[in-house]
């Protein structure tokens, strides 16, 4: 099996699937308050789809990806497929905020495609370019931004479920093309023989027991944990502080998608072929933090969105971090090391709506010219000041090695 082509189709069918993801971004929100009587009830629908699509995935995480190590990786992407369509299509149908939280819970545990995607590309990538390959995922990922919230944005203007049919076609069209099309990374003589650690806490733990990698995890999850409160708050932080429509949300989405997949696939090769991986977790970080506070203190939605797409940059660090994880994983073991670090992903998804919701409760009862309408994003910002302090404080040694340069621009 060729590298490249099985690259390509494995980015390929990841991006269909975040495209699948993003139609339904600017709309859900909308959706839950047409289904409810008010704004606090409406946040709270929407606070506790995010916390349990998010808790599930950090649960299940690891055991997919544990799985994928002793079973093959193509199988387990393409249950991920199936189940996010089927759990697509429930929110089109239903009256029931209840019936959409269930939907969002057993999809967060059928959701096995970036855990998955990831241990693909590390099975076929040399262990020097995988920041670079962790880095096409973000710029997929941002690919689908760009499209995706934009057409659900637009197919929302004219019905609230309409986002979701289509979100249901794209992944039955996602599980047909990976059927025919994707091949399998991993061989069978490098599958594990049995599933161990299959739970977040135990691939947590085997993590932790590396050194260095403590610190790693620590800045890794404080960056996670911001970019998770900006992603799951800023559709309905637009609709309180803007009074911003679908459409509008939906290009806002779009605008972001297109800084993600600059800062992924331009601006990050670029910054680990002139600087040292360490100067780059610090510096995406130091401009996300700046770029949040913006986005809390102003009142104009467009310089918000301006902003919140410089935020973006944050985004640099992620992949330095993973492939400096990732280094230190067994080959046949790197189902569980990328389901570990997606557990960190998940469980930082799931708690930030605790702190997103009852901030956004905050924002709807308050003038939106005020600064405390911009508390879930000063929060945001916090986080990576943490973050900073971390990375200035500790020995960051696993990322000072210049095995992961030189990166040319990533050929998507």
């Amino acid at each position: 099996m060729s590298r490249r082509p099985a690259l390509f189709f494995v980015l390929l069918c990841v991006f269909l699937d975040a495209l699948c993801i993003g139609l339904i971004i600017p709309v859900l929100p909308r959706l839950l308050g047409v289904l409810t009587v008010s704004r606090e009830e409406q946040a709270f629908w929407y606070g506790a789809v995010m916390v349990g699509y998010g808790l599930t995935q950090f649960l299940c995480a690891p055991i997919l990806g544990a799985l994928s190590d002793r079973f093959g990786r193509r199988p387990l992407l393409l249950s991920g497929i199936l189940g996010l369509g089927v759990m697509s299509l429930v929110p089109a149908l239903t009256t029931s905020p209840a019936a959409i939280l269930i939907s969002r819970i057993l999809g967060g545990a059928l959701s096995a495609n970036v855990v998955v995607a990831q241990a693909y590309i590390a099975d076929i990538t040399p262990v020097s370019e995988r920041a670079k390959s962790f880095g096409r995922i973000g710029a997929v990922f941002g690919l689908a931004y760009i499209l995706g919230p934009a057409l659900g944005g637009v197919l929302g203007d004219l019905s609230e479920r309409l986002p979701f049919f289509t979100a249901f076609a794209v992944c039955a069209g996602n599980f047909l093309y990976g059927l025919l099309l994707v091949p399998e990374s991993l061989p069978i003589e490098r599958r594990k023989t049995a599933v161990h650690a299959a739970s977040p806490l135990p691939a947590l733990k085997r993590l932790l027991s590396h050194a260095g990698v403590p610190n790693l995890l620590g800045i890794l999850f404080l960056v996670l944990l911001s970019q998770s409160m900006v992603q799951v708050t800023w559709s309905l932080y637009a609709e309180f502080r803007y009074a911003w429509s679908p459409m509008e949300i939906g290009l806002s989405i779009f605008a972001l998608g297109a800084a993600i997949t600059i800062t992924q696939a331009l601006l990050l090769p670029g910054l680990l072929r002139h600087f040292s991986p360490t100067l780059v977790v610090r510096l995406g970080v130091l401009i996300g933090l700046a770029s949040l506070l913006c986005v809390a203190l102003t009142k104009n939605p467009l310089c918000g969105t301006a902003f919140l797409c410089l935020s973006a940059v944050v985004g640099v660090a992620g992949p330095v971090l993973q492939a400096s994880v990732s280094k230190i994983a067994k080959a046949d073991d790197q189902g569980a090391t990328m389901g570990g670090l997606n557990s960190l992903n998940s469980f930082a998804r799931g708690i930030s709506p605790l702190f997103g919701t009852p901030l956004l409760l905050y924002t709807a009862g308050h003038d939106p010219a005020s600064l405390a309408a911009g508390l879930p994003y000063f929060l945001a910002a916090a986080l990576l000041l943490l973050a900073l302090a971390l990375s200035l404080h500790l020995a960051l040694a696993i990322l000072t090695s210049r095995d992961d340069v030189p990166i040319e621009p990533p050929n998507l």
